[in-house]
């Protein structure tokens, strides 16, 4: 099958997967935050808001609409993976190649359908190196200018972007043929471009005590020495997971090969931009656990360094990727395997919503509650989509965002709770609190999780806000 065949296939078939896979507490979540637009966010910058800000204008507050932007970011991304590897290999097929085995990757076909800060970031970070790669190809100092434009944008999706800066400042300090550009105005323009495209972010941290900012860089300074080899020992299961085994050793490979021309700017640009990420992975996981997801960035630039060296078995690599995410694809949407919940993701994270919020609407009926509430971020993100009342969000975190506060003081009230957090509901916040009853979510008869329902008086002085309902 010819690549240009493949994409638009694949592209049709993310897209009905995006439509029939239930909503994921994330992404209910991010959903929240495009009903409350603003230039941040506790947890991410704010570019997945605005990206389902504009999938739910047009398609609506449905999985759909949530998902939109991403089958197509992920269309335009191996585009611009494949411009890369031509640019630097133009008679190699080297951007072919680079993209069939991205593409068979189970973190880009996840991406490409479940819409997280990632999606974008990607797409962004892949776009910068495609500049780069046309830089090295015209010698075009404007190309620093839009491989600026690229990263600031990175930037505004997630934090993680921030490794973009040393990683070329590596390239252009180690690479002999591209040294002289650090004498001259483009590379430094460049990063004004960047900063200025971020500053929003910048901000609306400063306006909120840089909460942001401490959550995310706060975890750069755990240190747990004794779990290292077990944390270290899960970030590379995440990547045999999110990779798919064959292809993880096809990327190490490739970059391993390419060590011989790190003097080249083509080969340097690629190890700069697999190999300092990679370290600062590993540096964190000897401190602290390592989400399989953050190492995302890699994957582009490792691919590409497949592609340059002419790995063999890539395609029976690739072959095998695209079968495991299609499977994958068939279980989240139809579910035809019974699998222990611990080895099914779609069943933790999506399955059950609906009738959770279905049974939690009829109890709320039966006692007269004129509101919802729950104390997790997820469960409130999840219920808010589904109940046509209020849904009230009593975690901290709300605060920071342009919500309206809820006026429920002395009215009776449901509080929903995971049984996951040990303990009675906080008397401080519920006094008199009565369980009335346990509700299960799941899926064919394997329980993801259960959640006690609580018969709640609100207080006279509860810091609380009005989540968004669908419209």
């Amino acid at each position: 099958m010819r690549l240009g065949s493949f994409l638009l296939a694949a592209t049709l078939i993310r897209l009905v997967v995006a439509a029939c896979m239930p909503l994921s507490a994330d992404e209910a979540y991010y959903w929240v935050w495009s009903k409350a637009l603003a230039p941040g966010y506790l947890d991410h910058p704010p570019m997945v808001a605005l990206w389902i800000r504009a999938g739910t204008a047009l398609a609506g507050d449905t999985p759909l609409g949530v998902r939109l932007l991403g089958p197509f970011a992920a269309l335009l991304g191996t585009l611009l993976l494949t411009r890369a590897g031509d640019d630097l290999a133009p008679d190699r097929a080297t951007g072919s190649r680079a993209a069939w085995m991205l593409n068979g990757t189970l973190l880009m076909n996840a991406g490409a359908v479940v819409m997280t800060p990632d999606t974008p970031l990607l797409l962004f970070w892949t776009a910068c190196l495609a500049a780069l790669a046309r830089l090295i190809a015209t010698g075009r100092g404007a190309w620093f200018l839009a491989a600026g434009a690229a990263a600031g944008l990175a930037l505004d999706s997630k934090y993680t972007a921030a490794l973009l800066a040393p990683a070329v400042l590596l390239w252009l300090a180690v690479c002999p043929s591209m040294r002289p550009w650090l004498g001259r105005w483009h590379p430094y323009a460049a990063t004004g471009v960047a900063t200025l495209m971020f500053a929003p972010v910048l901000a609306w941290n400063a306006g909120h005590r840089w909460a942001s900012f401490a959550k995310q860089g706060g975890r750069g300074g755990d240190w747990h020495p004794a779990l290292a080899a077990a944390h270290v020992g899960e970030l590379v299961i995440g990547q045999l997971g999110l990779a798919t085994p064959l292809l993880l050793a096809v990327f190490c490979v490739g970059i391993w090969r390419l060590r011989r021309a790190w003097r080249e700017p083509g080969p340097a640009l690629l190890l700069a931009l697999t190999l300092l990420p990679a370290l600062v992975f590993v540096q964190h996981a000897v401190g602290d656990r390592v989400q399989a997801n953050w190492p995302a960035v890699i994957y582009p630039a490792a691919a590409l360094a497949a592609a340059l060296v002419g790995v063999p078995y890539w395609r029976a690599a690739t072959a095998l990727g695209v079968a495991i995410s299609a499977l994958l694809y068939l279980q989240a949407t139809a579910s035809p395997l019974v699998l222990h919940r611990n080895l099914d993701f779609s069943l933790i994270r999506m399955a059950g919503w609906d009738e959770l919020a279905r049974d939690v609407a009829r109890e709320a009926a039966s006692q007269g509650a004129v509101f919802v509430a729950a104390d997790d971020y997820g469960l409130a993100s999840e219920l808010a989509l589904r109940l046509p009342g209020p849904v009230i969000g009593v975690e901290p975190r709300w605060a920071l965002f342009d919500l309206p506060a809820a006026s429920i003081a002395g009215q009776t009230g449901l509080l929903v709770r995971s049984t996951r957090h040990a303990g009675l509901p906080e008397r401080a916040i519920w006094p008199g609190a009565v369980a009335i009853g346990q509700f299960a979510r799941g899926r064919g008869g394997v329980t993801a999780e259960t959640y006690v329902l609580y018969r709640v008086l609100a207080p006279r002085r509860m810091p609380a806000v009005k989540l968004p309902q669908a419209g």
